[in-house]
Formats: structure tokens, C-alpha cells, sequence
């Protein structure tokens, strides 16, 4: 074997994968066409539960570092032009505030993390050096999939070479995380079902030094991240991480025209630079399958959804942490036949979920901007009652795209075959979190007498059986169960209180990636079943 994993597709979600299979200790290595990440404006967003798996790997506060100011709101407004009072206004916290809430907050509402606004381009680079610091992860660049072949022992990947030439790699696995268009998907002959092509418009990147500072200009909004413009051509202003960039999307015909959209849209000369400008459709599309045999798929490869929401590049973080530590399961031998396609039975539901967060927001868009009317910047009466009823809706549709907690938060695996599981449990809500212990849920996350947070008592690897309120329930047949696999089990005892009144439980058994297997109040009679389950045998 050249590598045990081999990735296919360096972004986002291709290195959180590598970044955790390497500190398991697995070979991986990933191969990327591009020669190095791209300065392309293809997110701007990670939200609270992909912050949570990036403080699991090390990453967080260097993430923080990279992103927007802490201190900077990331409100949302409805504007005519910047230069204009806004029609509608939906404030929302900066980090800092953010965090201040999440430190008073004890009942398990909110997440251990809050979001944290940053580029794709600037979290790639950030990536890439993380993943280089780590020896079992070898990355490649200039290096194209061109196709596979899958035995009994392991898959043979023909890539082409930086210099041109050809060659075969050989891994026990295979990850496509090459994006929309995945190679990989079509060489497995997987297809995306679902609603393609349903808007096209244009997305441009500008860089502009003065626009932030300036701002507020005039009687126009103050400082936040997102200006959507009051037209019929879906115009939406975008601040970048660094305040500088910005993107702009709308339903123009000609990259010159972005340029006067850019220039409408800010409402008073400025010195700009267009930077790039493409076209892109919007698609709500789930893959039929996310594995064949030994290959996998993840992120976009599976799952393309409308920005709307911010769904995009955390759903694959989520695939990348779910199936990460199942092939190192497997590749070290404690790992049962259940397991691996357990990834696909879990993922996909969530995928299908997603996307389905992703229309109802889009929905949302489309309604309140439906209420635009040829009238709307006439300085009449029938121009302010046309802004009036425009920005009424929108108080009421907009705020589904940015408040998506429930989706953040909220999913839970249902009847995983990896999950001891109890039939009904709490409704799938898009934009409400009620923290739970529902077995398939996340962790919720709850401070402890000391201030410190449940989330950082857990161990790297492993299981974790966690005993609540200061019980004294014996769980070694829990335990021998795990080990007698081969598989890292840990017992943490928690004994605050605080957390066995939110969690509901004496007992909860944990996998790796912080989701629960089980719960009781007392030993399970059947703890070889209930370890069989977890561990996919």
C-alpha cells in the first residue's frame, strides 16, 4: 500500500478528514489538481458545531485567529443601496458577544462554540499547514484523479503526475471530496437526485479598501456581513473575512455588469478592483449512494445545497469527523462489518436533511423578494408602502437563513445500526436546538463547577463511558466488552450536578465522535450487545 487512505480533493472537508485520520495515526494522503488552494469566495461561514469539531482537533483558536474579528457584528440587513437607511436590519452577536452569551448560558442551548466568519481561501491555507505538521499525512498537489479499480485487498487510483506522466496508487480506502462535479462520483456511477439549476447568477469577488472603514455612509446600515439589495435581480453583498474582500452575487449577464451592480449597490464612488467573476446555478442535490465497497464520498460530492443557511462546507465537515474515525476502526482491527456502512446510512439522512434546511430557507429568500415591486425606490407614497411590505416579510423569511441552530445542532442519527436505538425522540427542528441525550444526538455542551466544559473532559480517541452525579454504578462489563475488541474505552466521571440534570441519565456511552450510543441509569444487562452495537459487529 502506498497510503491507507487515500483523499481525493483538498478542500475544506478533504483536509478536516486528513487532519483527523492523521493525529489517529493512519497513513492518508491527498492528492489536489489545483497546484495550491484557491483564492476563490466559495464560503464564508463555519458554523458552531464544525467550531466544536475544530477545538476537538487542535485547530480553533487558530482558526479564530485567521477569520473576521471577534468584535465585529454580523448583522444582516435589507438595503437599497449603502448609502440609504436600511430597510430592514436583523442584528446579530460578534464572537466576542457571542461567546460572553455562551460563557452565562448553563442549561445546554448553546453550543460550546460560537460561528466564526472566515474565507475559504483563507481556511484552505490554514488547513494545508496543519495537515503538513502532521507526519502520516502526505499532500499532493498538481495531481489529478483520472480513475479506479477495487479487489478484495484495496483500490488502485491512476492519477496524472505533476510532470505530465502517469502513475497507480494503491490504498486499502478511497475519499472523493472533489467537489460537485466529483470524478470520483462518476467513476463510481453514483448519481444526484433532486432539484438542479434552479437560479442562475453571477458571483464576483472585489477587493476595496475604503468600503468597511466608511462604513456607516451616510444614513446607510452600519457594519455586519451580509447586504441584500431591495431589487429583481437577486443582489447580495457579502463582507469577507479580512473587510476588504467582497463578494457580490446577482442575476446579470455579463461580468460588466457585475461591475455596475458593485457600483449601484455601494451607492457612492469608492476604489474597488474586481478580482473574479464567474457563474454559478443554485442545486439542491443528495447523492443516491455515498459509498461503493471501498471508496467513499463526502461533501460536495454527496450533497449541493443553496448557500442559504450555511449548510455547505459544515455538512462535509460533519461527513469527514463521522467517517474518520470508523476507518481507523477498521484499519486497526477493532472496527466491525457494520460500521464502515453505517457512514452512509447516517450521513445521507443528514444530507437529505440539509438540504431540505437549505430550500426552506431558500423559500424564505424568494418570498420576501417576491414582494418587490418597480416602485420601490420612488420617493411617493406608494414607493414607501412598497418598502414597507417588503421589509415586513422579510423580518419574517430572512431570519431562516441565518438562524439554523436546530440543523447546526440538533441532528441525531436514527436508526443507526451503530446506535442502541430507542424508537421516537425529539422532533427535527431547522431552527430551534433542544439539547438532548436522545442515543444518535451530540453531546449537549454544559460548564462544570470548575468553569471548564464537558467537551474538554473527553478523551481524543475512543469510546467514553461518562458516570453522572457521582454514581458508583459498576460499568466494567462495559468496559471489558469495548476492550475485548481492541477498542479505546474510557470511563469519566462527572459528578457536578449541573450535568446530570441536564443530561437526564447516571450513565451515557460515547463514540469518538461525541454522538451517543446509549444511556441508562443503570449498567445495561446486555453490555456485550449494547458494545457489539457500537462497535459494528
Amino acid at each position: 500500500m502506498d497510503t491507507q487512505v487515500l483523499i481525493v480533493g483538498a478542500g475544506p472537508g478533504g483536509m478536516t478528514l486528513a487532519l483527523d485520520l492523521g493525529r489517529r495515526g493512519i497513513r492518508t494522503m491527498v492528492i489536489e489538481q489545483k497546484e495550491k488552494p484557491a483564492f476563490l469566495p466559495k464560503m464564508e461561514r463555519i458554523n458552531a458545531r464544525t467550531m466544536e469539531i475544530y477545538r476537538r482537533l487542535g485547530i480553533s483558536k487558530k482558526v479564530r485567529a485567521a477569520g473576521l474579528d471577534r468584535n465585529w457584528p454580523m448583522d444582516v440587513y435589507v438595503i437599497e443601496d449603502m448609502t440609504k437607511p436600511p430597510l430592514l436590519r436583523l442584528p446579530y452577536p460578534s464572537v466576542a458577544e457571542a461567546e460572553f452569551d455562551i460563557r452565562n448560558t448553563t442549561d445546554g442551548s448553546v453550543p460550546l462554540e460560537p460561528y466564526q466568519l472566515i474565507s475559504q481561501y483563507t481556511l484552505e491555507p490554514l488547513l494545508k499547514e496543519e495537515c503538513e505538521r502532521i507526519p502520516a499525512i502526505t499532500m499532493r498537489w498538481s495531481t489529478q484523479f483520472l480513475s479506479l479499480e477495487q479487489d478484495e485487498q484495496g483500490v488502485s487510483t491512476r492519477i496524472r503526475n505533476p510532470d505530465g506522466s502517469e502513475s497507480v496508487l494503491r490504498s486499502a480506502y478511497v475519499v472523493g471530496c472533489d467537489g460537485g462535479a466529483s470524478p470520483v462520483r462518476h467513476a463510481l456511477g453514483i448519481r444526484l437526485h433532486g432539484e438542479a439549476n434552479s437560479l442562475g447568477l453571477r458571483q464576483a469577488l472585489y477587493y476595496c479598501e475604503e468600503l468597511a472603514d466608511k462604513l456607516p455612509m451616510g444614513n446607510g446600515p452600519g457594519r455586519g456581513r451580509h447586504y441584500h439589495v431591495a431589487d429583481d435581480k437577486s443582489t447580495f453583498l457579502i463582507m469577507q473575512d479580512s473587510t476588504k474582500h467582497w463578494t457580490l452575487h446577482s442575476v446579470v449577464d455579463s461580468d460588466e455588469a457585475m461591475k455596475r451592480q458593485f457600483e449601484k449597490t455601494v451607492g457612492v464612488p469608492v476604489k474597488y478592483e474586481m478580482l473574479s467573476c464567474n457563474p454559478w446555478r443554485q442545486n439542491l442535490l443528495v447523492a443516491e449512494k455515498y459509498q461503493k465497497d471501498r471508496v467513499f464520498l463526502a461533501g460536495d460530492a454527496v450533497h449541493l445545497v443553496i448557500p442559504t443557511g450555511g449548510l455547505g462546507m459544515n455538512s462535509g465537515a460533519g461527513d469527514a469527523i463521522d467517517l474518520a474515525w470508523k476507518l481507523e476502526a477498521v484499519l486497526k482491527g477493532w472496527g466491525g462489518p457494520n460500521l464502515l456502512p453505517s457512514y452512509e446510512f447516517e450521513r445521507r439522512q443528514i444530507g437529505d436533511r440539509n438540504v431540505g434546511a437549505s430550500r426552506y430557507a431558500t423559500l424564505g429568500r424568494r418570498k420576501w423578494r417576491s414582494m418587490w415591486q418597480p416602485n420601490i425606490n420612488d420617493r411617493t407614497p406608494e414607493g414607501k408602502q412598497s418598502r414597507e411590505i417588503l421589509a415586513a416579510v422579510a423580518d419574517v423569511e430572512q431570519r431562516k437563513t441565518n438562524e439554523m441552530v436546530g440543523a447546526e445542532l440538533g441532528y441525531r442519527y436514527v436508526a443507526s445500526p451503530i446506535i442502541c436505538d430507542v424508537p421516537g425522540g425529539p422532533e427535527h427542528l431547522f431552527r430551534t436546538y433542544e439539547p438532548t441525550t436522545w442515543p444518535g444526538a451530540r453531546l449537549p455542551h454544559v460548564w462544570l463547577n470548575d468553569g471548564s466544559a464537558v467537551q474538554d473532559h473527553l478523551p481524543a480517541f475512543g469510546y467514553t463511558i461518562i458516570r453522572l452525579g457521582g454514581t458508583k454504578i459498576d460499568t466494567s462489563h462495559l468496559q471489558k466488552a469495548i476492550a475485548g475488541y481492541g477498542a479505546p474505552v474510557t470511563v469519566l466521571d462527572i459528578p457536578d450536578q449541573i450535568a446530570r440534570d441536564l443530561y437526564g441519565y447516571d450513565l451515557l456511552l460515547l463514540r469518538p465522535d461525541m454522538h451517543i450510543v446509549w444511556r441508562g441509569n443503570a449498567a445495561p444487562d446486555d453490555a456485550a450487545e449494547v458494545d457489539a452495537i457500537a462497535t459494528g459487529h
